[in-house]
């Protein structure tokens, strides 16, 4: 059976929503959004929301600094590549299991290649010089 593409707010709400049950229920990452971030769910989703809506339609109303809450995270708890990996992998899989066409294609490039350049600062910020001290 053909899937659809994504095409509407209603397609990225059903992405978002599910993506967020795997990653909530995923051995590796759960602890992360669950018992670490503590994600206030019923702020965060409609953020997401905005946010790929943003991307992937290139719709105004997402505000925010993904960057920023994610070096906070990272000052809780080390984000390591394998959580990265794991993040894009159940991405994508949430992406293929719903969706195929050019828009689906571009939610899992963007996905990776935000994923990506997400650790690399992470990484880059914690490991430059003078930032050692910001380390704890």
């Amino acid at each position: 059976m053909m899937k659809a593409d994504i095409k509407t707010n209603k397609d990225i709400e059903l992405l978002v929503n599910e993506f967020y049950k795997k990653a909530t229920n995923d051995k590796s990452l759960g602890h992360i959004f669950n018992d670490v971030a503590k994600v206030n769910w019923d702020h965060h989703l409609p953020i997401m929301y905005a946010f790929w809506e943003s991307v992937l339609f290139g719709e105004i109303g997402y505000i925010g600094n993904p960057m920023d809450a994610h070096f906070k995270l990272n000052e809780k708890i080390p984000l390591t590549s394998e959580n990265f990996n794991t993040w894009k992998f159940l991405f994508c899989e949430t992406v293929d299991e719903y969706f195929e066409g050019d828009i689906a294609n571009l939610a899992k490039e963007k996905a990776i290649s935000i994923a990506d350049l997400m650790f690399y600062k992470i990484n880059n910020y914690y490991n430059s010089p003078g930032k050692a001290e910001n380390k704890k």
